[in-house]
């Protein structure tokens, strides 16, 4: 296990405060939990910021199945980036909307053009686009 660096901080005590509150409401069990996931998400953030590093985000669209070949124009988007796409999963909501979720996995900016391809194919009704990072180079 890396060493522990200790560290202080100074804040305004109703920023303190708020800060707590929230902690608390997530589950933190202490202040540095949640620092060191403030500090995750930024280098994370600066990860997708740059572009270049292997990534990895999942999709998530909700669509009527009966809009015309939206099924298959979507399957075909799939398949022609199969190198990307780890693996999907379809959920049949209605008769009529279904929920399929896509995983995706490789260069930063190639996946997010991949999942806003997919999300703004005519006939989606929604479509949300979740990045991460695969965990390499992160503490």
């Amino acid at each position: 296990m890396p060493e522990v660096v200790r560290f202080g901080i100074s804040t305004d005590e109703r920023l303190l405060e708020r800060f707590d509150a929230l902690i608390a409401e997530k589950g933190y069990v202490n202040r540095s939990e949640a620092i060191r996931d403030l500090i995750r998400n930024a280098l994370v953030e600066e990860q997708w910021n740059v572009g270049e590093e292997e990534a990895v985000g999942t999709v998530t669209l909700v669509y009527d199945h009966h809009f015309t070949d939206l099924s298959d124009k979507l399957t075909e988007h799939q398949h022609s980036h199969h190198e990307a796409i780890l693996s999907s999963l379809h959920i049949h909501l209605d008769a009529h909307h279904c929920l399929e979720v896509v995983v995706l996995k490789g260069r930063a900016n190639d996946i997010k053009r991949l999942a806003e391809e997919l999300i703004g194919t005519k006939g989606v009704k929604h479509g949300k686009f979740v990045a991460t990072a695969t965990g390499e180079g992160i503490v």
